[in-house]
């Protein structure tokens, strides 16, 4: 008896030995590991599965972007001074024509199509180029719709977009960080008839908006607006809203947020007075623009979400945003925002190669994404 319990204690001292060589041995390095090559290009965009990008066109500097029913892309542009106009007229998803369709304008930041004229907005005025793809080779002179907006560079490219009740709709942004001006037109969103006259104010206390959409069944204006600066690298936060009547205020330049009051005139009035955010997106992020998805093309559970374009922090002590966030919208309300798209930013370098702008369902569902940085318009599809 007690031989056997013998050998049972020596299988069992064998065994356990036997294991822990076998774990210290698994624990040594490979000497010769595998490194994964390094991701250049579009490869280093991250998406969902199922999800590709590739390059549709090349712009210089592109900014927000506005498609024609005949599938004509127009391009405005911050930092340079020209218009374009690009189109995949052989069907390959790639654009194959360029066009330049104005050039020595101010800051030509927004672009708007509706019944065949194109509309331009520069820093202080609204263009209009008639019968626009008739003469894409040689536009000729535009029209002056308006130019009773103010001068100011500060926050003065403009995002345009004409909204389901045939206005156009303009914001003008904030002519400093953090100011109280006198004139009601600043830090607002305003709205014009196509030929310019009955300018009024739609929403007011936004900060500086650089992309809107309407909700596809309740047509509700949201709307992204940038959070002020010099507050910290964590607050305020960047803002999505959505109006739902005329006059709405936002809070600007008394309370971030929804819930957190300026330091200088946060005193003057209470973050009760004005209407709360949707969403709150990280501080110095910068969502630009942003669009409903309602095509077919992406999985059924994209429809009716947002897609947004975050441009970048450029006053942080380490850099966020410079992607694109999914918002969940259910029924009038963004219940949850994911990261869609990512990679444009190296983190461990802190060096970014690309600073996403705007974006814009296609036809075909697909969605184009500008990019002034790099100077491209992407294309994102997906494929089950």
């Amino acid at each position: 008896m007690v031989f056997r319990y013998v050998l049972i204690a020596l299988f069992l001292f064998s065994a356990c030995n036997s294991s822990h060589d076998e774990e210290e041995l698994n624990d040594k390095p490979d000497d010769n590991p595998v490194e994964e090559p390094e991701r250049t290009g579009l490869d280093r965009v991250n998406l969902p599965d199922g999800f590709m990008i590739s390059e549709f066109a090349e712009v210089e500097n592109a900014r927000s972007l506005a498609l024609s029913p005949s599938g004509v892309v127009y391009v405005g542009n911050r930092q340079g001074n020209k218009v374009y106009a690009v189109k995949d007229s052989d069907g390959d998803g790639k654009a194959d024509k360029k066009y330049t369709i104005a050039e020595g304008l101010n800051s030509p930041n927004g672009v708007a199509f509706m019944e065949g004229d194109l509309y331009v907005a520069e820093i202080s005025r609204v263009l209009k180029f008639n019968n626009i793809e008739a003469k894409l080779d040689n536009p000729g002179d535009y029209e002056v719709v308006y130019d009773d907006y103010p001068t100011d560079g500060h926050h003065g490219w403009k995002y345009i977009a004409f909204g389901p009740d045939g206005k156009l709709y303009v914001p003008v942004g904030a002519p400093c960080n953090i100011c109280k001006s006198e004139d009601p037109v600043y830090a607002s969103i305003t709205r014009i008839n196509p030929d310019g006259t009955g300018m009024e104010i739609v929403a007011e206390g936004v900060r500086n908006t650089v992309g809107f959409d309407w909700h596809p069944e309740t047509k509700n204006l949201w709307f992204t607006d940038n959070g002020r600066d010099m507050m910290g690298d964590n607050i305020p936060p960047c803002e999505l809203n959505r109006v739902t009547q005329k006059g709405q205020h936002f809070g600007y330049p008394y309370c971030h947020g929804g819930d957190i009051a300026d330091p200088e005139f946060g005193s003057e009035r209470h973050c009760n007075e004005f209407k709360k955010p949707v969403w709150n997106f990280a501080a110095h992020t910068a969502p630009l623009g942003m669009k409903f998805y309602t095509g077919t093309m992406f999985p059924e559970d994209y429809k009716g979400d947002i897609i947004v374009a975050q441009h970048g922090s450029w006053n942080r002590s380490s850099k966020i945003g410079y992607r694109l966030m999914r918002v969940k919208v259910e029924g009038s309300a963004a219940t949850k925002a994911e990261v869609f798209a990512d990679g444009w930013l190296n983190d461990r370098a802190q060096e970014a190669w690309g600073r996403p702008v705007d974006v814009l369902q296609i036809a075909d569902g697909s969605l184009l994404v500008s990019d002034d940085k790099a100077g491209k318009i992407y294309r994102i599809t997906y494929e089950k």
